[in-house]
């Protein structure tokens, strides 16, 4: 170790990362303090990495951090994540933040302060790429102040922020590709003009992905030209408009209940589609989807249907789909009766299908007899994962399960060409 260059220390403390390794390792010897200082560049404080953060009090922990980050001179990285029960005061995190302020390039700030710090307007005209904010409220946004020139990647957490001001804060990031929105709390500034409603537009030329979860709006239309990657995650959102040039390539919804929908002619390049525990009227998804003409791979996961008119069939999947290479498809399939509606009418196959998924919350006949027409129309198929859920663990489960794995292995005597896997949960 004597011989190593403390560059090399250096760029071992920055990627053993955790604050309380880097002190613990710092107190070997002088070269180990002297990387410390000058050449470490990743710093985490985090009570996954040391359950004795917990046990310390908020002003031995402020000491701590503060300690530690003064002992460093080109950190690159800082990541705060010490549990929501502390409550930092305010002047410590300023200094944090006007420390590194020239050499930070990653922040991730999931803490309560009080009073509120505006991390927005410490860290703003700096060289920040990538900022998590958590627990905090942010003011009214000034782009010309609170410019980030850099900023590429931007997560809100547990934020509470109006509609406007996010705007805002989208106008002063020229280069933002990804923007995630978590439990984030948006208001509207004029309450007058909206009523009850709560309206979150947001335009950015440069976003690429975009993200929430748990995310209660009335309406949101996002403008995005560039935008590739949407994820809906368990939000509810009773209308989403998305204006974008058919640059949509990824599409992913989960446990997630939108009203209505309007993409416009943004699905066209769609290759990705992932839709799982979605609540919306089928038909009208299903046209917005219908013109992807080049999507690849499609999952379509725990939907529950009532009616053959909301059906998405494999005919219909088959015919407007025709260059899936990935197919996974999850149904509640209590009796057989909706056999004939998800097999549709006509023949046509999934030629370039080489593997599929299917799943059903009940194993029964009508579950083999689905799979089985399935199989019958991916010709090109090497790979097939079935899914299937156990209430409980009976006796007459395991009988179940046997009688249904029995019928599948005769089956797949005509597929011999075809890897079968089995998941049950």
């Amino acid at each position: 170790m004597e011989s190593l260059p403390v560059e090399v220390i250096g760029n071992i403390l920055s990627h053993l990362g955790a604050a309380r390794d880097v002190v613990v390792a710092s107190t070997t010897c002088r070269k180990w303090r002297v990387a410390a200082r000058h050449h470490l560049n990743t710093l985490c404080f985090n009570t996954a990495d040391w359950p004795v953060y917990r046990e310390l009090s908020t002003e031995d922990l402020e000491i701590l951090i503060t300690q530690t980050i003064m002992q460093t001179s080109c950190l690159q990285h800082l990541s705060i994540r010490l549990g929501n029960h502390n409550e930092f005061s305010a002047a410590p995190v300023i200094a944090w933040l006007m420390y590194t302020r020239e050499s930070l390039r990653f922040l991730t700030y999931m803490m309560k302060t009080k009073p509120c710090v505006n991390v927005l307007e410490r860290c703003g005209k700096s060289k920040l790429e990538r900022l998590v904010l958590g627990y905090t409220c942010i003011p009214t946004v000034d782009p010309a102040v609170q410019r980030f020139p850099s900023l590429l990647a931007l997560t809100l957490s547990r934020v509470t922020v109006s509609s406007t001001d996010l705007n805002a804060l989208l106008s002063a990031c020229p280069k933002l590709v990804t923007l995630s929105l978590i439990q984030t709390c948006l208001f509207d500034t004029d309450v007058s003009m909206s009523g009850s409603e709560t309206t979150l537009e947001l335009t950015s030329s440069s976003l690429r992905a975009f993200y929430t979860e748990e995310l209660t709006l009335d309406t949101v239309i996002l403008e995005a030209d560039h935008l590739d990657n949407l994820h809906l995650k368990g939000s509810v959102i009773e209308r989403f408009e998305l204006r974008s040039s058919n640059s949509l390539r990824a599409l992913k919804i989960e446990d997630t209940t939108i009203g209505e929908m309007d993409f416009g002619e943004a699905t066209e390049l769609l290759e990705v589609l992932d839709v799982s525990d979605f609540e919306m009227l089928w038909p009208q998804f299903f046209q917005i989807i219908s013109r992807a003409s080049k999507l690849r791979q499609l999952r379509l996961w725990r939907l529950k249907f009532e009616g053959s008119e909301e059906d998405v069939d494999i005919e219909t999947i088959a015919a407007s789909f025709p260059r899936l290479n990935r197919l996974a498809l999850g149904y509640e399939l209590a009796d057989g009766t909706i056999i004939q509606a998800l097999q549709g009418s006509g023949s046509t196959l999934l030629q370039k299908v080489v593997f599929l998924e299917l799943g059903s919350s009940i194993i029964n006949d009508t579950f083999a007899e689905w799979i089985g027409g399935v199989l019958e129309r991916c010709p090109s198929l090497r790979k097939l994962v079935i899914h299937g859920i156990l209430a409980e663990t009976k006796a007459e489960d395991f009988h179940l399960i046997g009688k249904f794995t029995t019928s599948i292995v005769n089956l797949m005597r005509k597929f011999s060409n075809v890897d079968i896997e089995f998941n049950y949960t």
